[in-house]
């Protein structure tokens, strides 16, 4: 039997300063070693491959090493560190939350808890995705976890801190581990492929650690499958074919003949695809990573901190974002994220995939948005025969029309009869009312003519009053025509009447004292019917 070991167990870190991306973490757990203040409980939780189980192990060796170093690093050369890595350890007890998670067991665990560490300083349980423990498992693990005795740790690890019950946490420090940086997991790579004396391209690397997502154990995976898949120089295309990807030379062919108008181009890809047995959704996927590259490059530029292009792929993307606009990148990645959900289900995934092309290649021959409001603009204003105006934007509102001001003579109401009759009458003041109308501003004068201007200037015959309680307050009109009887007749407002309209005018100023007097005896009427004497 071969002694081979894989990359992703030979090359584990077995030392703090060998954990990539948890820096915060490694100087906590290394400060609480240095000043004592060690917890009952640690929770380490995080995505998959970012070294949850690795920071239990080290954690647990830089506790009962023999010879620590100053700064905290166990020694991994005495019997205690030797054990724990070979997982022989009595005082370091591995378990598997998922093959361990019933009540017996962990009844099993609060009986020996008590027993003191055979070699080593503290006695450590690391428990491996422990939100696979059920419910009572976690309820008969509360007590001994949160008074557990002397000398004993406990380090729990999981993917989905979500299913811990909220009592296990509250009895726990809890730390969330990073997804790795991609430019650390090239650097790991590239250490191993010097170690391994193999030749390997940087793209290559490149490629492998973006398949990865952040979890460095893919990434020592997959190097490992292209190992024994290839031998020789690995470069990008071999990393293609052993993960099932298309090259980008593809991508940027698209881009290409979607500008040149070659929709061809569309079924000679998905012919590829197809006859070489890939992936239809991870070539959507690709294709959607793809346009994110192009628009956060039309954002923010080659150089942007958060993209992740090699330096041979950094002059092609700049290249292909010239051919879409920003409007164009937004609406291919809206249509590609729909695409992934519905390309599952379809009866033809092939089809799919063909129509899904031509539409992303079709979006070069759309008019953008903002060329059609200008032209539509322009057409308006040479059907209404103005020069061409710019489309308001949110932040210039378009032009409110002109009010029209109308000037109506008003006259304010007493508020009693005794003012009424101390206070003389003078001429009041034309009110103007503002009216928005959609018509051009004009200055008008109301048209129903008062009293004084009808020429009424003799004092009426006093009638015998009505008794004070019974006389209604006066009426409106009467009160005006009361207030304006003796006034002097103010200028006219409007311009001089031209000498065709005297006799219009005699004859409107008889029909409306006539309008006055029948609205007046109306009233009359009405409050006689009303209180009778």
């Amino acid at each position: 039997m071969s002694n081979y070991q894989v990359l992703a167990r030979k090359y584990r870190p077995q030392a703090f300063r060998d954990v990539l991306g948890q820096e915060a973490i490694v100087t906590t757990l290394k400060n609480a070693i240095k000043f004592q203040r060690l917890a009952h409980a640690y929770l380490f939780c995080g995505s998959r491959g970012t070294g949850k189980t690795t920071l239990a192990r080290v954690f647990a060796k830089a506790l009962n090493c023999q010879a620590p170093t100053d700064e905290g690093e166990p020694c991994n050369t005495c019997s205690s560190c030797r054990e724990i890595a070979s997982g022989n350890s009595m005082d370091v007890l591995e378990i598997d939350g998922a093959s361990h998670r019933g009540i017996d067991d962990i009844r099993q665990i609060n009986e020996t808890v008590g027993y003191a560490a055979s070699s080593g300083k503290y006695k450590i349980y690391i428990i491996d995705e422990v939100h696979m423990l059920t419910k009572e498992a976690f309820n008969a693990l509360l007590k001994t976890l949160e008074e557990p005795p002397p000398k004993v740790l406990f380090l729990f690890a999981t993917t989905e801190p979500h299913k811990v019950l909220p009592t296990i946490l509250s009895r726990c420090q809890r730390f969330n581990l990073n997804r790795i940086p991609l430019e650390k997991i090239i650097n790991k790579l590239k250490r191993i492929a010097t170690d391994q004396n193999i030749d390997s391209d940087d793209d290559a690397l490149h490629l492998l650690a973006q398949r990865a997502d952040g979890g460095l154990r893919d990434a020592e995976s997959l190097f490992d499958q292209i190992i024994a898949f290839h031998e020789g120089r690995i470069t990008v295309t071999t990393v293609a074919d052993v993960l099932g990807v298309m090259p980008k030379e593809t991508l940027f062919a698209l881009d290409q003949a979607g500008k040149e108008g070659k929709l061809a181009m569309a079924f000679e890809i998905v012919h590829q695809i197809f006859s070489q047995g890939k992936d239809f959704i991870h070539f959507v996927e690709s294709l959607t990573d793809h346009f994110r590259t192009l628009l956060l490059i039309k954002l923010s530029g080659p150089n942007a901190p958060f993209l992740t292009l090699s330096e041979s792929d950094k002059p092609r993307y700049e290249a292909s974002s010239k051919l879409y606009t920003q409007e164009q990148c937004v609406t291919i990645l809206d249509f590609l994220i729909e695409a992934q959900s519905q390309i599952r289900f379809q009866s033809s995934p092939r089809i799919a995939l063909e129509a899904i092309l031509m539409r992303i290649m079709r979006t070069h021959q759309r008019l953008p948005i903002e060329f059609l409001v200008r032209r539509l603009n322009e057409l308006e204003q040479a059907i209404q025969g103005t020069p061409p105006q710019p489309a308001p934007t949110p932040h210039q509102p378009s032009p409110q029309p002109a009010p029209n001001i109308h000037v109506q003579p008003t006259l304010e109401k007493n508020t009693s009869q005794a003012q009424q009759s101390s206070i003389p009458s003078v001429a009041p003041a034309p009110k103007v009312i503002v009216t928005p109308t959609p018509a051009l501003g004009s200055i008008t004068e109301d048209p129903t003519p008062t009293p004084r201007e009808l020429g009424i200037r003799n004092k009426p015959k006093e009638s015998t009053p009505l008794p004070p309680q019974s006389q209604p307050p006066p009426s409106p009109t009467a009160q005006v025509l009361q207030n304006d009887m003796f006034a002097p007749i103010p200028p006219p407002l409007t311009t001089e009447t031209p000498p065709s309209a005297p006799r219009a005018n005699k004859q409107h100023r008889y029909d409306t004292i006539l309008q006055f007097a029948a609205i007046e005896l109306e009233g009359t009427i009405q409050k006689k019917q009303i209180n009778p004497r």
